[in-house]
């Protein structure tokens, strides 16, 4: 029997996965991103339309869904929904952050859980793709009802976890304090001393050096390794960044060590302006320590200024970071951005810029890093820190920093391969789905049906 052409047989699969999981447009965005992208590749391998292979790699191979009950300060019982998708294990046990929003639902784990798949193989550290989260909102909420929500949480997802099994980390509305929270609460549950269970740690008990710079930091060096082939640099240029989160500060910080001038910083309820660069130390304290709106930031610096609502994109900017979350950098905003004069965009967030947007920014000749491959640094440095606890070793700053750095590079230069093996130089959306892709396919392949 004859096989289906590339073309056909990545409609049906897409028909397929609408037809089976409607009602989740998150989901079904990052899939249609990366099958899009995918006919060169089935070109080359018939085999793996043979062997089902994107049938399967499209489903999750575990889903969990589960009540996460907790007692507020009040007194009150709070409920909300807890969730885990273990998406591909195919190269390494599940590996990929928690995310606590309000935001969270099925549909966004699922899209965080198959983007993680791809990101995770980029960077050749041997781990699988998973994700989790909750509905659970930590902002407003007092250390001790975050401590009782981490607690309850993690009464559920300790069934579902191990450092051979599936190793969660932080993300949005997860940081050092909840992974601490949830950490103390595994080892209460499991009465072991699992270091490598969860990564994100604190650095005198398992954490690694880097790893809360690693996202951000990566962003940077991936823009930094695009404009090199371009023959361009960092140095000199204007960043508009988005987020204030660990994501956008370290995009900030690393583009300022590099000579670059980065301007912008944005939460919810808008964004700062700062022309002089931002100021670090006083960004850290208003969002980290302070846990307060961005707008602080522009009343204690003298000439920054704060704009309500807004899109942070209107600000001209030769180099743009999108860190804040999904879908952030729409159609309109990617005219605006070449408009004033955009040379490189990179993803610091999952998905932020629209199909429409990326396609806009591609035919306008900007250089474009998908987050796949751009955020990939904080995900290999979890990996690293996932070694040094099998280990029992710790790695200075310096070395760590060198580590990412290599391994962004190896990123990219995997990511620009493949885009000239399938036609396209340059194009880094395609390179990233198709290297990710082929890196997992093949040891599905090899790995039988399973």
């Amino acid at each position: 029997m004859s096989l289906p052409t590339p073309e056909a047989h990545l409609s049906t699969v897409l028909h397929a996965v609408e037809s089976r999981n409607q009602g989740e447009p998150e989901f079904l965005q990052a899939v249609r991103e990366v099958l899009d992208t995918l006919a060169p590749v089935l070109e080359e391998h018939p085999e793996y339309i043979e062997t089902g292979i994107l049938e399967r790699l499209v489903e999750p191979e575990r889903q969990i869904l589960f009540r996460v009950s907790w007692v507020d300060d009040n007194g009150k019982v709070q409920v909300n929904r807890g969730y885990r998708v273990q998406f591909n294990a195919a190269l390494g046990p599940y590996k990929g952050g928690l995310r606590f929003h309000p935001s969270v639902n099925l549909s966004v784990v699922k899209f965080l859980g198959f983007e993680q798949v791809f990101k995770n193989a980029l960077t050749s550290q041997r781990i699988g793709g998973g994700k989790g989260g909750s509905d659970f909102d930590p902002a407003g909420k007092s250390d001790a009802e975050v401590m009782r929500f981490c607690q309850a949480y993690m009464t559920e997802l300790v069934h579902h976890i191990g450092e051979h099994t599936d190793v969660p980390a932080g993300d949005i509305g997860v940081g050092a304090r909840e992974i601490g929270y949830l950490f103390g609460q595994y080892r209460r549950l499991t009465h072991r001393y699992e270091s490598g269970v969860l990564t994100g740690k604190g650095k005198g008990w398992g954490g690694a050096e880097v790893r809360t710079e690693a996202t951000g930091y990566g962003a940077v060096f991936f823009a930094e390794e695009m404009l090199a082939r371009a023959g361009e640099g960092v140095a000199g240029r204007r960043a508009v960044v988005s987020g204030s989160g660990n994501v956008a500060t370290y995009v900030i910080e690393k583009v300022q060590q590099l000579g670059g001038r980065a301007i912008t910083a944005s939460d919810s309820s808008g964004y700062i302006v700062d022309e002089a660069g931002i100021d670090l130390e006083l960004l850290k304290q208003v969002k980290e320590t302070e846990r307060a709106r961005i707008s602080e930031y522009a009343e204690r610096r003298p000439g920054a200024h704060y704009v309500a609502g807004g899109n942070v994109w209107d600000v001209r900017g030769e180099l743009a970071f999108p860190c804040a979350t999904q879908n952030e950098l729409d159609e309109a905003s990617a005219r605006e951005l070449i408009k004033n004069g955009v040379r490189a965009v990179a993803e610091g967030a999952n998905m932020p810029a629209t199909p429409e947007a990326i396609e806009l920014l591609q035919e306008a000749g900007v250089l474009f890093a998908p987050g796949k491959a751009a955020n990939a640094g904080g995900v290999a440095t979890s990996a690293l820190e996932m070694s040094q606890n099998a280990a029992r070793s710790r790695w200075d700053f310096d070395k760590s920093e060198n580590r990412l750095h290599e391994i962004m590079r190896d990123v990219h230069e995997l990511c620009y391969s493949a885009s000239e093996r399938y036609g396209k130089p340059g194009d880094y959306v395609l390179g990233a789905n198709s290297a990710g892709f082929v890196t997992v396919a093949q040891a599905m392949l090899e790995q039988g049906v399973i």
